[in-house]
């Protein structure tokens, strides 16, 4: 897609945002697309237009992105600021809001900040007393939770990222994750996503769903259970390209009267066998919602049968 398509975008931009207030000395922090170009808000593009400094993840990438919206930038306005340099970077983008330039901030795609460049920048720019600003766009996060109806207004859910590359660290947060009673949401990368897919075997039928490649070309999103998501991977070599967003459903709430389901007998024998019978059965309780006394007698006929 060249320059061109954008025309009418910033023009459209500029009558939308023109008017708009931007402080000078202020940290903008813009939301970029995560795959489809078209995902740019008209107010990214009128910011990234007058910017006097683009700080970027790759300046190379994002040299061309801009061009791709039909926004010319000299190399000299645009700054590195990634995850090898940032602490560093950040004094430098502070001594530019200090002159009074609107500097903005992008990741490579996305939201920057949430498991991208940006947290140590935007907390120095903080520390320093100096404005920050976001401009709202595009997220895997939120764009897989929206398609997982997973979260509904009496839940909410956790962002845990990218879990450990060792096997065993791996293990051991999806056992946390496991007791965890709220959706859950994991990144992956292509070349670690079926070790993370035979990680989560153990989550059984606990629902996941699994988003790759979101608002690019082979978009692909699917619920199934943890345990059948190494099959469906191994199903077509194609599933294993792209970057992943993983949604864990929660874990049901047994309602009142009703005897423990197989998720929340696998949450009381997880607690079990690491906690004394009653701490383990108060945990459970909390943390699915089922009636203590049914769970107590659970664990007493489990303790009973070891």
């Amino acid at each position: 897609m060249n320059s061109s398509s954008y025309a009418s975008a910033l023009i459209a931009a500029q009558d939308a945002a023109g008017t708009q207030h931007l402080p000078p000395g202020t940290l903008y922090v813009v939301a970029t697309p995560i795959g489809n170009l078209a995902d740019i808000t008209l107010r990214a593009l009128h910011l990234l237009r007058v910017a006097d400094v683009v700080a970027c993840e790759d300046t190379r990438h994002t040299q061309s992105l801009l061009r791709a919206y039909g926004i010319e930038k000299s190399g000299a306005s645009l700054m590195a600021v990634h995850q090898h340099n940032e602490q560093e970077a950040a004094q430098l983008v502070i001594a530019r809001l200090r002159e009074g330039l609107r500097v903005a901030y992008v990741s490579d795609a996305g939201t920057p900040a949430v498991s991208d460049p940006g947290a140590r920048l935007v907390a120095a720019v903080r520390t320093e007393s100096l404005p920050v600003m976001p401009l709202p766009g595009a997220s895997s996060v939120t764009a897989a939770l929206s398609a997982a109806g997973a979260v509904d207004e009496s839940g909410g859910f956790v962002f845990a990222g990218f879990l450990p590359t060792k096997t065993n660290e791996r293990a051991q947060s999806v056992q946390a994750l496991a007791l965890e009673p709220r959706a859950v949401v994991l990144l992956e990368a292509p070349h670690r996503v079926a070790a993370l897919a035979g990680a989560l075997e153990v989550l059984r039928d606990r629902p996941l769903t699994v988003a790759r490649e979101i608002s690019k070309q082979f978009e692909q999103i699917v619920t199934l259970p943890a345990e059948a998501f190494p099959s469906w991977l191994a199903a077509d070599p194609q599933r294993t390209r792209g970057e992943f967003v993983l949604v864990l459903h929660p874990l049901p709430r047994a309602a009142a009267g009703e005897g423990p389901d197989d998720a929340t007998l696998r949450t009381l024998d997880l607690l079990l066998a690491e906690l004394p019978l009653k701490t383990a059965v108060k945990l459970a309780a909390d943390i699915t919602g089922t009636p203590r006394n049914a769970l107590y007698e659970k664990a007493l006929e489990r303790k009973k049968q070891e």
